[in-house]
């Protein structure tokens, strides 16, 4: 165990990351649950991340703004679609979610298959980087947060099958070049499931789990975004059982 790990200007960063990560997921995640398209937002962070990587193979070591274009247009077009293939075929929708993130896992392997640091990518793709944002970084990702809220309360947006599938996207792609696709994932489904659809637990079951998941993966020298994943299925598995003995 490693106390000097313990560094608030490394923790707290991300930590708030991953605040500002769930103050959308968590009511985006109860309504992916009320849909039943639970991989959703994999195949959509699978999709900006395959964005990403052709942006990078297109002009190199891509400046911030081109990375999140290609990310944003990427998952822009795989949300339209999706949402296109739910009009014509609703029965067949999770199905179709999975094959897309299937395509777009291959296509990621397949894009980085020559490329001598692509293992290191596509681990960064999967797993994120949390432990390096800073407090800059959180910049962009609250602005998209606080304007898909805005949007999706003020504006009602969710009330729409095409705004959620658009906002989703955007705030997918937001996310998913901080915490990576796993985490992304967890974030959505974990706390919503867990929370019944309440928006106030399923935030206190995702910030407990971000916040034992990055103090485990201090004190233990573990990867920041596998330790959060488990962390928070732990806190879920926690809230959920006190509130079976609760209502007993």
């Amino acid at each position: 165990m490693n106390l000097d790990a313990l560094q608030a200007g490394i923790l707290l960063p991300a930590f708030a990351a991953g605040v500002l990560v769930l103050l959308t997921h968590v009511p985006l995640g109860a309504e992916v649950l009320r849909r039943g398209i639970v991989f959703l937002d994999l195949a959509i962070a699978q999709i900006a991340g395959v964005g990403i990587i052709i942006t990078h193979a297109l002009v190199g070591e891509a400046a911030g703004w081109q990375a999140q274009a290609g990310a944003v247009t990427a998952a822009l077009a795989g949300a339209s679609l999706l949402r296109w293939t739910e009009r014509r075929t609703p029965e067949r929708q999770e199905a179709i979610i999975g094959v897309a993130f299937a395509v777009a896992a291959c296509v990621a392997v397949l894009l980085l298959s020559h490329d001598p640091h692509g293992g290191e990518q596509l681990r960064e793709l999967l797993v994120g980087q949390i432990l390096w944002t800073t407090w800059r970084d959180l910049l962009p990702l609250g602005a998209v947060s606080a304007g898909v809220l805005f949007a999706w309360h003020a504006l009602r947006l969710k009330a729409s099958s095409m705004g959620f599938y658009l906002l989703f996207a955007v705030t997918v792609t937001a996310s998913v070049q901080v915490v990576g696709v796993y985490l992304v994932f967890a974030s959505l489904i974990v706390p919503a499931l867990a929370a019944g659809g309440r928006t106030g637990r399923g935030m206190a079951i995702g910030a407990s789990g971000y916040g034992l998941g990055l103090l485990a993966s201090a004190l233990l020298d573990l990867p920041s975004g596998a330790a959060i994943v488990l962390a928070l299925v732990g806190a879920a598995l926690v809230a959920s059982r006190m509130g079976r003995e609760g209502a007993g």
